[in-house]
């Protein structure tokens, strides 16, 4: 793998399934499988095979239809789940088993009872058993955000010794600030031996509405390898979403990171997760939001008129919106009246524009947004046309 390529780990069949009312059949699952396979993601967890017989249905099927990502199950630090996982992974091309134990002194105390030397046993021991079924082995330290640097750099460098190839530093409680958790992995990065030989994946949640921020420092920071979800979904408040840390680097090349996704199926695929989940997506949500490439003050209608990039740092063509909105309300001008007009067929001269602007005001100050239909009534209202 190339040092400036960011592996993109997506988990909208195993964390955003999680969301509550968001279950997936085996057949839903597949076609979205199939999608993440066409967008490129490098990885895709398709579940927790142990927790359910479906789940172990669904990531055995998943693994027979997926040609070229990585397919991965995850699991507790616990014997059982490793080999169920292994036995659901079995037809995979490209199989990984994904374990691990919270590290956080949280979670040792309140969670496992045990002490901090009886959680790196569990981690080595965990790892080395997945290790014997496949190459492939992804190691989580769960509530890294919340655990102290020098002890979450022993337990890293314990669970390499031990053959893990990938380690996973989860901001599991979406807490830290993206300076915390860049320099966190900045920190792990040079104190543990062996680093070099694996790849340190970001796995952040939304709990302050950072978690595309933190992944982003934690890339910049040396993380390889971001672990998110289509629109977002996930526990609580959700996790990274993919479209948005994918357009990130894509929006600032100086930063020389790169992914391998398809940025044109971006919405396309944004839509299909939200049908097959029932998951509606905010208006405003970045990159795949109904707004994201929509206008409606007058100012900023004027200049995207003029020059799309006056206020627009994407072509919305690049994840796959035909064009930019040009919504009409009250707070609309002159110039996206005419540019409306000139879309459903009507070519003003200015008095005709400043006749049908009055027309325009009454029915935009009555209705949240004029539509095409109200233009053509505007239009048959006209002496002069």
């Amino acid at each position: 793998m190339q040092d400036n390529q960011v592996q993109i780990f997506d988990t909208t069949l195993r964390d955003g399934e999680q969301v509550p009312g968001c279950k997936l059949d085996t057949a839903q699952k597949l076609v979205i499988a199939e999608r993440l396979d066409l967008l490129g993601v490098n990885v895709i967890e398709a579940g927790f095979p142990v927790s359910s017989p479906g789940d172990f249905k669904s990531v055995s099927e998943i693994t027979k239809i997926v040609k070229n990502a990585t397919v991965c199950g995850l699991t507790r630090a616990v014997e059982n789940d490793i080999k169920v996982a292994a036995e659901a992974l079995k037809h995979a091309k490209y199989p990984r088993i994904h374990t691990g134990i919270g590290t956080s002194d949280s979670h040792i105390k309140y969670k496992f009872n045990a002490t901090r030397e009886q959680v790196i046993e569990r981690a080595v021991k965990a790892v080395g058993y997945a290790k014997s079924f496949v190459e492939d082995v992804e190691f989580y330290a769960e509530d890294a955000g919340r655990t102290e640097n020098e002890f979450l750099a022993k337990v890293c460098e314990e669970v390499i010794k031990a053959g893990a190839t990938v380690l996973n530093i989860p901001d599991t409680t979406g807490y830290c600030l993206p300076e915390e958790y860049g320099a966190k992995i900045k920190y792990l990065k040079e104190n543990v031996k062996g680093i070099d030989r694996v790849t340190l994946s970001c796995h952040c949640h939304n709990d302050l509405g950072l978690a595309t921020a933190n992944s982003i420092s934690g890339v910049i920071n040396g993380a390889r390898q971001i672990e998110c979800t289509i629109n977002g979904i996930g526990e609580r408040a959700g996790n990274t979403a993919l479209e948005e840390v994918v357009m990130i680097l894509s929006q600032h090349p100086y930063l020389n990171l790169e992914t391998s996704i398809n940025k044109k199926l971006l919405y396309d695929t944004s839509m299909m997760v939200r049908e097959k989940m029932g998951m509606p997506v905010q208006p405003n949500k970045a990159i795949v939001g109904a707004n994201a490439f929509a206008h409606s003050s007058g100012i900023h209608q004027d200049g995207v008129i003029k020059n799309r990039e006056t206020y627009e740092i994407m072509n919305p063509e690049d994840v796959g919106v035909t064009e930019s909105a040009i919504v009409l309300t009250a707070r609309s001008g002159r110039a996206a009246l005419a540019y409306r007009a000139k879309k459903v067929g009507y070519e003003l001269t200015k008095i005709q524009l400043d006749e049908a602007y009055l027309s325009f005001l009454k029915i935009a100050d009555q209705q949240k947004e004029v539509k095409d239909k109200d233009i053509h009534i505007i239009m048959n209202q006209l002496v002069s046309i």
